[in-house]
């Protein structure tokens, strides 16, 4: 049975095991948790639980556009992990169709993601640069966007900046 539900206190450190195995051996990604956490920028975190087992998570956190557009609010989707022994059993999946949903109901405007584009497209995320949106890396085709409100990315012309935490992590 599996149980997806907002991230609690004590799923902290479960977070961070599975986040290191999920990437080994890179650490950037638990680290990169770590950091948007303590800087209360940990905007939507989901668990998956397997048989009430720590299975997956997905965090999304505040992106900003350059030029800034205030009223447009969007968020980040990254990491996005599971336990080496939970994936291709479509954890990670419905980890993002339940975060997309969080998302649109705290009434966010877009979603970006920098990932596989194949994965990425089944939830209706589309190239970046369709919405005339640029990054921060220098990446094309896996650098892509969400409408959550549609025709939000509409006469949008803009750079996407993640957090600094990004950048501290290397990611």
């Amino acid at each position: 049975m599996l149980q997806i539900r907002a991230e609690k206190t004590p799923d902290v450190a479960g977070i961070r095991a599975l986040t290191l195995a999920a990437f080994a051996p890179r650490t950037n990604e638990a680290n990169l948790v770590d950091a948007l956490r303590q800087a209360g920028q940990a905007t939507i975190s989901l668990v998956a639980l397997s048989d009430g087992q720590l299975a997956g998570h997905v965090l999304f956190s505040p992106v900003t556009l350059i030029p800034a557009l205030p009223n447009l609010r969007g968020l980040g989707l990254a990491p996005l992990a599971v336990l080496p022994e939970f994936q291709r059993q479509g954890i990670g999946s419905k980890l993002v169709l339940r975060g997309l949903e969080v998302c649109r109901g705290a009434e966010f405007e877009y979603v970006v993601v920098l990932g596989d584009s194949r994965f990425y497209s089944r939830f209706g995320f589309r190239a970046a640069r369709l919405f005339e949106l640029d990054n921060e890396y220098g990446v094309n085709e896996q650098f892509m966007a969400l409408e959550l409100r549609l025709g939000a990315l509409t006469d949008v012309s803009a750079l996407v900046q993640y957090r600094p935490e990004f950048r501290a992590h290397d990611c």
